[in-house]
C-alpha cells in the first residue's frame, strides 16, 4: 500500500499531540488535562487506523474484482484488523 499525504499528516499531528502531553507532564499539569489529551491521541490514532484499513481495503477489493476473485475474505480481514486495533 502506498501511504498518502493525508495519513502522514494525521500521524504528524499525533506526534505533536504526544509532545504536548509530555510537556504537560513536565510542567506538572493537572491529571485530568493530561488524561484528556491522551484520550485525544488515542482517538486520532483510531481514526488513522480506520483510514489506513479503509484505503487499503478499497485498493485490494478493486484488484481482486479486476482479477475476477472473491472479495469476502479481504473484507473479513479488514474487519478483524479494526476489531484487533480496539
Amino acid at each position: 500500500m502506498k501511504y498518502d499525504d493525508d495519513v502522514k499528516k494525521r500521524l504528524k499531528r499525533i506526534e505533536g499531540q504526544i509532545r504536548g502531553v509530555l510537556k504537560m507532564m513536565e510542567e506538572d499539569q493537572d491529571c485530568k488535562d493530561v488524561v484528556n489529551q491522551i484520550s485525544a491521541v488515542r482517538s486520532a490514532a483510531d481514526k488513522a487506523i480506520a483510514y489506513i484499513v479503509a484505503v487499503n481495503l478499497e485498493q485490494c477489493i478493486m484488484e481482486e474484482k479486476e482479477a475476477g476473485r472473491d472479495t469476502s475474505k479481504m473484507v473479513k480481514q479488514a474487519v478483524e484488523l479494526l476489531v484487533k486495533s480496539h
